[in-house]
């Protein structure tokens, strides 16, 4: 994988990525839960998460992601809602890219390899035993 690409993507990535991250998760936890608090609580936390993962930072994602799993049981939400949400995420990410950098091939494909990095950071959660 070219690490300059890659590079570029993430850097990218911190630059503009976190409000197009935060109205896609403050829109479907509104849809999950009636307790619009709730929901901005759990937005703001899941805006963390995401934060470390594009910084790379992957000890604070781990500790991060567990919390915010903590805090989805309480609302009857599942691993499979989280898993629902970080997807039409990078489905968001994915296509602010084709949309915004589709005229420059550099640039996109900086992006892409970002983007299908972060997908295998994104693996599904294992509940402890």
């Amino acid at each position: 994988m070219p690490w300059a690409d890659l590079s570029e993507g993430f850097s990218g990535l911190k630059q503009w990525s976190e409000p197009v991250i935060y109205d896609r998760l403050i829109a479907a936890y509104r849809k999950l839960i009636s307790d619009q608090e709730l929901a901005r609580n759990l937005t703001r936390l899941h805006a963390r998460v995401w934060r470390a993962l594009i910084r790379g930072d992957m000890a604070e994602f781990e500790d991060m992601r567990e919390t915010l799993v903590g805090a989805l049981e309480p609302c009857a939400l599942t691993l499979d809602h989280l898993a629902e949400v970080d997807g039409e995420i990078m489905i968001e990410l994915l296509d602010v890219v084709m949309a915004r950098y589709n005229r420059s091939h550099r640039t996109a494909r900086a992006y892409h390899l970002a983007l299908m990095d972060l997908a295998g950071r994104l693996r599904p959660m294992r509940l402890a035993a």
